[in-house]
């Protein structure tokens, strides 16, 4: 998810992308940083879980719809078929690399939580001119606000603006949420362990929302379903 270091290595400025669709993420988020947050502190996140649990949910209905077989994943063809029907203008490419980034467990099967992931990362590269029309197509409208907010948040927690979230901007981040507690360093040592997937100790926009599909409550439902 992020480039791999080596024994001994640590994160460091210049850190490279691993992948195409990482490159344009780290772009894209970096575009949005040029105009700040208005996320004041992480508090103010966790305060709106419900809310915006309740409107991820709401993608269910497009789940649906691009599940044509029903089995409870979208498959490459199935996710090719829905967008070529919604004019998405992505490229085979594009939207074979946007599969692959979201397919965490390479089952070549997307379920709930990765596809909420994917169309978050389609509505933040929606400023590339290969996907101008993908918001409004898939049914964004009433999740922008949302997804609003969790790049926001993404953008509020990346204090040097270099496109990922290493483990000093989240402790900060806590730290400036809960001064003077001491079990802030646990919370975001947790936080950030939970965000950190492929422990390079570098965070990326997709491995954030991987976490936060879990901090609101989505994975669980997806477990208890399965």
């Amino acid at each position: 998810m992020g480039a791999t270091l080596g024994k001994g290595d640590s994160p460091k400025k210049g850190w490279m992308p691993e992948t195409k669709i990482e490159a344009k993420m780290v772009e894209a988020v970096q575009r949005r940083e040029s105009h700040g947050s208005s996320v004041k502190s992480f508090n103010t996140i966790i305060l709106k879980f419900p809310k915006i649990d309740e409107s991820l949910r709401k993608c269910k209905a497009i789940f649906e719809q691009f599940d044509e077989d029903s089995n409870g994943t979208i498959d490459p063809e199935e996710l090719k078929k829905s967008f070529s029907k919604l004019e998405i203008p992505l490229t085979e490419e594009e939207i074979n690399d946007l599969f692959e980034a979201c397919d965490i467990n390479d089952d070549m099967g997307m379920n709930f939580s990765e596809f909420i992931v994917l169309l978050c990362l389609v509505y933040l590269l929606k400023d590339d001119p290969a996907a101008v029309h993908a918001k409004s197509q898939v049914g964004m409208p009433n999740l922008e606000a949302t997804f609003e907010t969790l790049v926001d948040t993404f953008v509020f927690l990346d204090k040097n603006k270099d496109g990922y979230v290493s483990k000093n901007e989240m402790v900060q981040a806590i730290n400036e949420t809960t001064s003077g507690e001491r079990s802030s360093g646990r919370i975001a040592m947790k936080r950030f362990e939970e965000m950190d997937w492929d422990k390079n100790g570098m965070v990326n926009f997709k491995e954030f929302l991987f976490a936060f599909t879990r901090w609101v409550g989505i994975e669980d439902e997806e477990n208890a379903e399965a």
